[in-house]
């Protein structure tokens, strides 16, 4: 492209790395860096000496903090860029293979970090698949530095593009959860800091368990009268202090004052976790040890293993927090960040191998998730926890790994001190009440959890795009709505996921106007599960939809005086399994009501896109034979509130258990303009909810409206039918329905599953009803 390219070799060291910087630097301005050594593998963590990890940590991320730092002021000049490589797998170490070479999450971390610092620059980081080919990479890259600012962390598996979102997601067990007892073996780095504390009084209330507590404080002593003071009276003991430091011919300051209370208050902190394992009855020992260590972490685990042959959790909570802009950060106080967290881990790990480990868990933060701003060390060490966590799936799969980002706890803990709670708040930040932090740790351990989790508040700014279109081509997006639901919408991708967002006229579409209760044009349920099929069609249009999941109508969606109201379609795309992708949708609304300052919003349905290859062929069905007795569409319809649109039924029987419902073949069309192209054939899913409808009201005498469907799968378009079209309903013993729709050849259109409703308050018309019950009943 015409550029003039330095290359660094890799077997350069910071001196050297600086002196070709500045020769370079010399010559003309440095628009743009990228930062290859994370593609190169190290090989298997856990076969890594502690001089190669050392090395490897430097080469990946130490040589990047000081070449960002001597260019950092370029940064600010127009154009500028940073691209980062890493060789996670393709998706950041977020699928069941986890992440391929770990030591790229330090590369991670650091670069969301400095994307904080420098938001206008174009900064990202690139995950790719751990093949050797490197013109492909080459590439991607280039493409990357070419277009999407907004998207800071990007991977490619195969042919596909992927990011990494956040969605609330709640806490369910695990068939193999971890059980908490008084033989659980608990080893816990960073015990003499307050949250940490507050967390092992948790766990040994819970387990009555064994504990081993190490920090680089001093074992507690109990008999040392200054610390009994600062547990009863913290304030008078500042003012004694103060008089000590004078009495003693010392210049007394503050700052003085302070250190001394800080190295007290981290022995208030081991005291009270030794207190509360005994309290318990449990069993604890306090180890002062410095993680940096090789030989001394080693000799503690070891003890472990002599005695007990295992640890069964493995919490990593040890670190240190230095916020400094990346151009006042100095090497040695990066390196210090970096290596407790990141260091110490290491060598926790290799001194366990061999050793049965049930589970650990590590210590990250929202800055390891996000990045923040003055904390390119401490989200680089966070991050790089993360993907070692991710890395056990292979490495270690018999441990359950969890990594828990935590936003700052208010009331405990450094960051509830001075200006941090202010900063939070204006960034919109919330932080974390202590009563319900403290249990997450063990609740996350008896739940079975697997992976990263956030564990926060509201995350404000974190949660901003760093690009108004969220790194959507406006032009591609809108040659790929073709259906009647999102033609025309606008689209968005957020942290939470894509968002796409219109306006409904009732006046406009049958499929409105022909579906009113009480006079009020409501969206049609199948019509939010097309929705949903044709959002997650328009993000990933080279898969096809394999089925429409776990759908659940939980409010109806009104048009209120037919006035035109808009829709939100929120997906958000995920992996289920190697094969396919899922899309998690939920369709929203926003209504202002009178006296009310905020709109308020509705989630009407939810639901699940199951995306893959091809469809399995579908099996023949035998086609039920036409009774000369039946309902016809014109009682049907005395019963049903559908207008001429959804008045799909024209002919309706009972035969034996199940409920057959034959498709009218002079339906007028669903929607405007009616070459749109529908995915998930909607008339024939309302088929089988009308069919079904009719089996519920001739028992019980009441209209049953849609609730639940666990699973649709559309096979063929009405268009492709042979002959007439009929709905096959099978009430279950759960109370449900399952049912297929199928031509007159046999051939399956839809197959459906888990059909449920909820009773409508609306009475039938009991002549109706009669008749309908002379032929269900």
């Amino acid at each position: 492209l015409g550029a003039e390219v330095l290359l660094l070799p890799s077997d350069l060291d910071a001196e050297g790395l600086a002196s070709r910087l500045e020769a370079f630097k010399s010559e003309g301005g440095i628009q743009g860096v990228y930062w290859l050594p994370a593609l190169d593998a190290v090989g298997e963590v856990s076969e890594l000496g502690a001089e190669e990890w050392k090395q490897a940590v430097t080469r990946n991320v130490k040589l990047l903090f000081r070449t960002a730092k001597d260019l950092y002021d370029s940064l600010s000049e127009p154009d500028s860029f940073r691209v980062a490589a890493t060789r996670l797998g393709g998706r950041h170490g977020y699928d069941e293979a986890g992440a391929w070479a770990p030591i790229g999450g330090a590369v991670s971390g650091f670069t969301k970090a400095l994307k904080r610092e420098r938001p206008s620059a174009l900064i990202k980081v690139v995950d790719f698949e751990p093949s050797r080919a490197t013109a492909a990479p080459a590439d991607r890259l280039i493409e990357e530095t070419l277009r999407d600012p907004g998207s800071v962390e990007v991977g490619y598996f195969g042919a596909e593009r992927w990011g990494v979102g956040l969605r609330d997601e709640p806490m369910e067990d695990s068939a193999d959860r971890v059980e908490l007892d008084s033989e659980s073996v608990f080893v816990i780095t960073g015990a003499a800091g307050s949250i940490v504390s507050a967390i092992v009084a948790d766990l040994a209330a819970s387990s009555k368990g064994v504990f081993y507590l190490l920090d680089l404080a001093p074992e507690p002593d109990p008999e040392d009268e200054d610390l009994q003071r600062f547990r009863t009276d913290p304030e008078a003991l500042r003012l004694e202090l103060f008089e000590r430091m004078k009495a003693e011919g010392e210049r007394a300051t503050p700052a003085k004052v302070e250190r001394q209370l800080a190295v007290l208050e981290r022995a208030r902190a081991a005291l009270a976790a030794l207190e509360s394992v005994q309290a318990a009855g449990g069993q604890a020992q306090y180890h002062s040890v410095d993680l940096l260590d090789a030989e001394a972490v080693d000799r503690i685990v070891g003890e472990v293993r002599e005695r007990h042959g295992r640890i069964d959790v493995l919490i990593h909570a040890a670190g240190l927090e230095i916020s400094h802009a990346l151009s006042d950060k100095s090497s040695e106080e990066f390196d210090l960040v970096l290596d407790v967290k990141s260091q110490g881990w290491f060598h926790l790990l290799k001194a366990a191998s061999g050793m049965p480990l049930g589970a650990t868990v590590v210590f990250s933060s929202i800055a390891g998730r996000f990045g923040n701003a003055g904390q390119t060390d401490y989200s680089a060490a966070n991050d790089l926890l993360c993907k070692l966590t991710s890395n056990l799936r292979t490495t270690r799969p018999r441990t359950r790994g969890v990594a828990i980002d935590w936003t700052a706890w208010a009331g405990i803990g450094m960051a509830s001190r001075g200006s941090i709670p202010q900063m939070m708040q204006l960034a919109g930040i919330g932080m974390l009440d202590p009563e319900t932090a403290v249990p997450v740790v063990r609740q996350e351990l008896e739940a079975g959890t697997r992976g990263e989790v956030v564990i926060a508040g509201a995350l404000g700014v974190l949660l901003e795009d760093w690009d108004p279109e969220g790194g959507l081509d406006p032009e591609t997006v809108r040659s790929r709505q073709r259906g009647p639901m999102i033609a025309g919408f606008g689209a968005r991708h957020t942290a939470r996921g894509f968002v796409i967002e219109g306006d409904l006229n009732p006046t406009e579409q049958p499929f409105l106007n022909d579906h009113r209760i009480d006079g009020t044009a409501v969206l049609p349920g199948v019509m939010g599960i097309e929705a949903f099929a044709e959002a997650a069609s328009l993000l990933v249009p080279d898969r096809q939809v394999l089925a429409v999941e776990e759908v659940e109508f939980l409010s109806p969606f009104k048009f209120y005086r037919d006035e035109p109201r808009t829709l939100e379609i929120q997906t958000f795309l995920g992996l289920e399994d190697v094969e396919a992708v899922v899309a998690s949708c939920r369709l929203v609304g926003r209504r202002q009501l009178a006296m009310q300052a905020e709109e308020q919003e509705t989630v009407h349905f939810v639901g699940r896109v199951r995306l893959g290859g091809q469809l399995p062929a579908a099996s023949g069905v035998e086609v039920p034979t036409v009774p000369e007795d039946g309902l016809e569409g014109a009682e049907i319809y005395r019963v049903y509130f559908h207008g001429p649109a959804y008045q799909v039924i024209d002919f309706a029987w009972q035969d034996g258990s199940a409920v057959i419902g034959r498709l009218s073949d002079n339906l007028p069309p669903n929607h405007l303009p009616d070459d749109r192209t529908v995915q998930m054939a909607p008339r024939l899913i309302e088929l089988c909810f009308q069919t079904a409808g009719l089996w519920e009201i001739g028992r019980s005498g009441r209209l049953g409206l849609p609730w639940k469907v666990a699973s649709i799968t559309t096979h063929r378009s009405a268009d492709a039918a042979q002959g007439r079209i009929l709905a096959i309903v099978q009430p279950t013993s759960d109370g449900g329905f399952d049912a297929r729709v199928v031509d007159e050849s046999g051939s399956l259109l839809v197959d459906l599953a888990g059909y449920r409703t909820v009773a409508s308050p609306a009475e039938v018309d009991p002549k109706a009803l009669a008749k309908l019950r002379s032929v269900m009943g």
